[in-house]
């Protein structure tokens, strides 16, 4: 998710291709899975936790609206039409449209032009963004339009179901703005460089924040060329800003059918969670490819964090560029997952040929 030139880094494959593969094969043998967007309904209604004046709740997100602004919703276009809020607009998965699918960066910026225009999606206005709760990409897009210009952007953390939870009304036809002109010039002032990074790692004023899982940091989940951590990073998975970081793994195994685990925690459970950083002192966030970390980012800056940057390009970046250096370096294994590939690629075809002959 970058706004720099960098180094061309593979995709991701062990945290894409295999896991896709797999969700492919159980289906087939009919299990549920859950997907990532969290589509699933709260049980019961849950009091809204915003932690400053970025991240708000169902009430001022409802007078947002009332004052015109624009209220934007990054899920894929299915959940979309299926319910939405009033007035909301689309323009399908924010993570799939506007970012390069082997890169993972944003796409050129008269790519994101052209699709903001169109959308009538104008960083000038005033701009709330919304997705599933609890889903980092609401943060994504809310970092893709200030990465654009928007000063007066903020996140609805609770997203659709807490919209629904409030008693808030739903709508299900589409809102379309009229077309805007627009110039857009992308701010690097919100991001940092692999390069800026590797001359941030020896200098004391700044600290650098992994918000990826313990087991990608560890260098045992590898989902670039290498695996690790970049030297000096403190690890605080995002998932720790909810109230139940394991709310994703009860819903899959079906212990619990509501979303209430993803709320956002209190304040003053943030502030715990983040205490052993200095609000003073400029604070790299990274993860993967940069959405994990505009969640982080934006939750530091409403703690009160004077500097903030997002590594955009994060660890695909970090890992791609060999002379970076890396703690817990380990590094995939291309002959091993293209076998596991293609073992799951012959169960997929056995799967196929067994339905057709139903």
């Amino acid at each position: 998710m970058s706004l720099h030139a960098h180094t061309h880094r593979p995709r991701s494959l062990s945290a894409r291709t295999l896991p896709l593969l797999t969700s492919i094969v159980l289906a087939g043998a009919g299990l549920a899975l859950l997907t990532p967007s969290f589509a699933v309904r709260a049980a019961e209604p849950t009091q809204a936790s915003p932690v400053g004046g970025i991240i708000i709740d169902a009430a001022q997100v409802e007078a947002a609206l009332a004052r015109g602004a624009i209220v934007w919703d990054v899920r894929a276009a299915e959940d979309y039409q299926r319910g939405h809020l009033p007035g909301a607009i689309n323009v399908g998965d924010a993570g799939k449209v506007l970012r390069d699918e082997q890169k993972e960066d944003f796409l050129p910026t008269a790519s994101i032009e052209k699709i903001f225009s169109e959308a009538g999606l104008d960083p000038a206005r005033e701009i709330v963004v919304y997705g599933a709760r609890g889903n980092p990409y609401a943060y994504f897009g809310g970092y893709a339009v200030r990465a654009f210009g928007g000063k007066n952007v903020r996140i609805f953390h609770d997203g659709f179901e807490g919209w629904q939870e409030a008693g808030k009304p739903v709508a299900t036809a589409a809102t379309r703005l009229p077309r805007v002109a627009l110039t857009l010039k992308p701010v690097p002032a919100l991001a940092t460089s692999t390069d800026d990074v590797l001359q941030a790692v020896a200098k004391p004023s700044v600290q650098i924040l992994d918000v990826r899982t313990r087991k990608e940091y560890a260098g045992e989940d590898i989902r670039a060329i290498r695996g690790g951590h970049i030297p000096g990073a403190i690890n605080i998975p995002f998932e720790e800003n909810w109230r139940d970081a394991n709310t994703p793994q009860k819903i899959a195994r079906q212990e619990t059918k509501g979303t209430d685990g993803l709320a956002l925690k209190s304040r003053p459970e943030l502030e715990a969670l983040y205490q052993a950083l200095d609000r003073d002192k400029e604070t790299i966030v990274y993860c993967q490819s940069g959405v994990r970390a505009a969640e982080t980012s934006t939750v530091l800056e409403s703690l009160g964090f004077k500097n903030v940057k997002v590594y955009d390009s994060s660890w695909l970046g970090w890992a791609a560029k060999l002379s970076a250096p890396v703690d817990n370096e380990t590094f995939l294994n291309v002959g091993l997952l293209t076998g596991q590939i293609g073992a799951l690629k012959r169960q997929v075809g056995e799967l196929e040929k067994k339905l057709a002959s139903r």
